[in-house]
């Protein structure tokens, strides 16, 4: 066995993943080809992206591995009803005929995907656990040779966090957390609660939170009613859920709206409405809790291991606050968090716990094995060359890209916005870089900017530093890289500059809007910020735009948020990238050695752009 086809698919954010021989060649979702957030259907797409990255055919792949055991989860869904008849019939004749007619039977359901993939003969098909995707996603890149490993999500088949301990080229787990006691379904039930999406909502409330009063009455009782009446939260980490308060295990809401009403004293938010300060501290008192039970179980896994190494994955390792409390724990020497942590990931899991499983050597030289997360889709200057033409689009092309880099940081220090697209795609939720948009994080109203007349989202949410690696410590306390865009940490106090007295009483666009340091526009309202640590070794274009920006400004940072609009995939191919260019109001775009002033491109011919994409 050389060849292994990780898939993720049919619950949210498939996607796929090949190794060859031990290394990860390519790896991607399917929603950036069908531009279709979080697309859940089988990642066809994305699988033949990844066959023509390695010259492979379907029929050349010694093995597929599928991220979680489908009989497994079916067993969970008929005990759970079972266990809490006669609630949750509606939701039970919902979902039962569904499973019965595709899902129970995974097997014949891939073999005909497969086949229409092309493939004619009958290749095995490993089925792992959901939770041991997870696992393997986060220790087998990762750069140690041993490691304690924290997984924790929503729900696998069962499992919803586990402790698992990785030495060379096995993972074996420790202790387990089974559903329907989740700390992924806690958070998520707030997000729901606060009036979001979830499953993407998430990183929203997680913004919401720092707007709370922590010094508030409310924001301290509603932390202790949580802890009183809906966790049962053990010293160790594990938890048990008061199930009267939640209707995610057989109902079609995820929370009980009006027993949390009568806790709380709040309603329900409704989405799109004013997001008012009681669901803000209702949003600071479920962050606080989060990041108790992530740094207890961190507590654990150390304990249990007794390594100084830690790895984690799951959707819950996207919640870069607590990752970044859990580093300043000091429980561990080192922290490594897989950066397509959610269930995209699993696809790259699943395939690389089948390729150790097989008693292949692991062998770990120094630095992770992720490619800086640049394991998608590249594009060449003949693939842009049709884009030009298509839109007739007046363009300027650099022969080196030293004068390019000069000239767009020269553009980004007067304050325009440009659109960066560059190299192969990301894996995973964030932009690092290649598909990104960027700003001068001098500038007060850039935050604003970006949000309402580009992203279309709300003005609340932060922004992300891009930073020069060997310039992080002058900006921010944090003694580690982060080159994922996984933790957070503050700003350092000699940039800081002071609040007006009577601040945590304003109205949230006041507080958002005061001058808080001299990199204002990605420095959160809590001093702190989500950092991306830019390595040249690994990023070599992206590092030298920054330094040119450097030269220009005095500032080793630039603003980095995502190439998409709100609701919208990540762009993948530079037509997606020129589209979202001209139906927003960036002023610039950069494609490979391609440079696009906005306002010379002729008038874009689609309709409200915006519309096409469900708000998340």
């Amino acid at each position: 066995m050389k060849s292994i086809l990780g898939i993720s698919a049919f619950y949210h954010d498939s996607a796929a993943a090949i190794i060859i021989n031990g290394e990860v060649i390519a790896a991607a979702q399917e929603e950036r080809f069908t531009r279709k957030k979080q697309d859940s259907s089988f990642p066809k797409n994305a699988i033949e992206y990844v066959l023509k990255e390695t010259g492979y055919r379907i029929d050349d792949i010694d093995t597929i591995a599928f991220y979680e055991k489908p009989f497994l989860k079916f067993e969970r869904l008929l005990e759970t009803y079972h266990a809490f008849a006669p609630r949750g019939l509606n939701s039970f004749l919902s979902a039962i005929p569904i499973w019965i007619k595709e899902k129970l039977f995974m097997q014949k359901l891939l073999r005909d995907e497969l086949k229409s993939l092309g493939a004619e003969k009958k290749v095995k098909i490993l089925y792992l656990e959901h939770h041991m995707s997870h696992a393997a996603s986060a220790f087998y890149p990762s750069p140690f040779k041993s490691a304690a490993i924290l997984t924790i999500d929503g729900v696998g088949e069962w499992a919803t966090t586990t402790i698992a301990y990785g030495q060379n080229n096995s993972i074996s787990i420790l202790r387990e957390m089974s559903f329907p006691h989740s700390l992924g379904l806690l958070y998520s039930s707030f997000t729901y609660y606060c009036g979001f999406k979830v499953n993407s909502g998430e990183y929203k409330l997680m913004g919401l939170a720092p707007y709370g009063n922590v010094n508030a009455d409310e924001t301290k009782k509603w932390k202790k009613l949580i802890l009183d009446e809906l966790v049962d939260l053990r010293e160790d980490g594990s938890m048990i859920l008061n199930m009267d308060y939640f209707n995610f295990a057989t109902g079609l809401t995820m929370c009980r709206n009006k027993k949390w009403e009568s806790l709380f004293g709040i309603p329900k938010r409704e989405k799109e409405s004013e997001l008012s300060q009681p669901y803000m501290n209702l949003a600071m008192a479920i962050q606080q809790v989060t990041e108790d039970i992530v740094i207890r179980l961190g507590a654990t896994a150390r304990q249990l291991t007794g390594s100084e190494n830690l790895v984690m994955a799951g959707g819950v390792a996207l919640n870069c606050v607590a990752n970044g409390k859990l580093v300043k724990s000091g429980l561990f020497k080192n922290l490594w968090i897989q950066p397509s942590a959610g269930d995209a990931g699993g696809a790259l899991g699943a395939g690389l716990a089948a390729w150790y499983n097989n008693k292949n050597l692991r062998v770990v030289k120094g630095g992770d094995f992720m490619k800086g997360g640049y394991l998608g889709p590249e594009f060449s200057s003949a693939d842009i060359l049709p884009v030009i033409r298509r839109h007739e689009a007046p363009h300027k092309h650099f022969d080196d890209f030293d004068d390019l880099s000069e000239k767009v940081g020269g553009i980004l220090a007067k304050g325009d916005v440009v659109g960066w697209f560059q190299g192969r795609m990301e894996f995973g939720p964030r932009a690092l870089g290649n598909r990104s948009i960027l700003g001068d994080p001098r500038r007060p109203d850039m935050q604003k900017k970006l949000n309402l007349k580009i992203k279309y989202r709300e003005g609340f949410r932060p922004f992300a530093p891009a930073v020069l690696e060997e310039d992080m410590k002058i900006f921010f306390d944090l003694d580690c890289p982060s080159p994922y865009m996984l933790l957070v940490a503050p700003v350092k106090e000699e940039r800081r500059k002071p609040v007006p007295k009577g601040y945590e009483e304003l109205e949230m666009y006041n507080r958002l809007y005061h001058l808080r340091s001299d990199i204002p526009s990605i420095t959160h309202i809590d001093y702190s910020a989500r950092i991306q640590s830019v390595s040249k070794k690994t990023n070599e274009r992206f590092w030298k735009l920054i330094n040119a920006f450097k030269q220009k400004s005095g500032i080793g940072v630039v603003v980095n948020t995502s190439f998409n609009v709100r609701g919208e995939p990540i762009v993948c191919s530079p037509s997606d990238a020129y589209r979202c260019f001209m139906n927003t109001e960036m002023d610039w775009l950069v494609m490979g050695d391609f440079l696009f002033e906005k306002r010379l491109q002729p008038p874009p011919s689609e309709g409200d752009y915006k519309s096409e994409y469900e708000l998340d």
